[in-house]
């Protein structure tokens, strides 16, 4: 079960010196960002992504997917699925459709069921793979059985479940993110690793206590990584980790450097494998 690092809180560095660092913590590959803001754009997805598969090579890695914006086929997701393909890229992560409250979110899910179809069309030209990550909050799907709901109709060779820990027991913390993986199963192809912590934060007008969200250390957080991992294994999934140090900025329990980042990368890997 190949572990990999998420390369968006390394962007400040080059795909060079990502990849050498994160041989050296024994990481086995990059989820490289390829969308607007991130290691390879989409303008440039040609050469970006060949000269990132070529810098991943040389230093021992494999990139087994990439990270992506696409949200519906547009010309711009065409040249980059075709840019994958050629490099032997078979997964991709979706972008985000984003959840525009309150009263219509029947038929916003009808939207996005459609959207996805279309992705999925365009994804077999190229036999490459749509995965669809569950975030909670204001996005399309935010827990599992809201993932459930939108694929359960489109064959798992087709489409791919991302599951998260993290956003799963965020918005399910009994059991509703065991019964996203239960319903999930035979779609789950990519698994990213995070954890989080609430915290007190204001209180409002009538005096309401208001919590927030910061992504913690693995260890330290509220989803329960052993439980979650262990129904995975349950499950026979056998395919890519994905190792998220999103330690930067007001979401995270400590706003690191990326020096910083990568430190705490590497305590969450070691704690990470004993899971394994």
């Amino acid at each position: 079960m190949p572990i990999v690092g998420f390369t968006k809180s390394f962007q400040d560095w080059t795909v060079e010196r990502v990849a050498r660092e994160f041989k050296g913590l024994g990481l086995e590959g990059l989820d490289l960002t390829v969308r607007k803001g991130g290691h390879v754009l989409p303008e440039n997805v040609d050469d970006g992504l060949a000269m990132a598969v070529h810098t991943a090579k040389d230093n021992g890695l494999a990139i087994p997917f990439i990270t992506t914006d696409i949200t519906e086929p547009t010309p711009a997701a065409e040249r980059t699925l075709h840019a994958a393909a050629v490099h032997g890229i078979r997964y991709f992560k979706l972008g985000y459709y984003k959840y525009v409250p309150f009263g219509t979110l029947a038929r916003q899910m009808d939207e996005v069921r459609a959207k996805l179809a279309q992705v999925v069309e365009l994804a077999k030209k190229f036999e490459m793979m749509p995965c669809v990550h569950i975030h909670s909050g204001f996005d399309i799907p935010s827990h599992g059985t809201m993932l459930y709901q939108l694929i359960k109709d489109i064959s798992p060779s087709e489409i791919g479940a991302y599951v998260d820990p993290l956003h799963m027991t965020l918005e399910g913390g009994g059991a509703g993110w065991q019964q996203g993986l239960d319903l999930l199963a035979p779609w789950i192809k990519l698994v990213a690793i995070k954890n989080f912590a609430w915290e007190r934060a204001h209180r409002d007008k009538v005096g309401q206590q208001r919590w927030e969200t910061h992504e913690v250390p693995l260890e330290d957080g509220v989803a329960p990584l052993p439980d979650f991992v262990a129904l995975l294994k349950k499950l026979g999934y056998n395919g890519v980790y994905s190792l998220h140090s999103e330690y930067k900025g007001k979401h995270s329990f400590r706003d690191m450097s990326t020096d910083e980042c990568l430190a705490q990368t590497k305590s969450d890997l070691a704690y990470f494998r004993k899971l394994l």
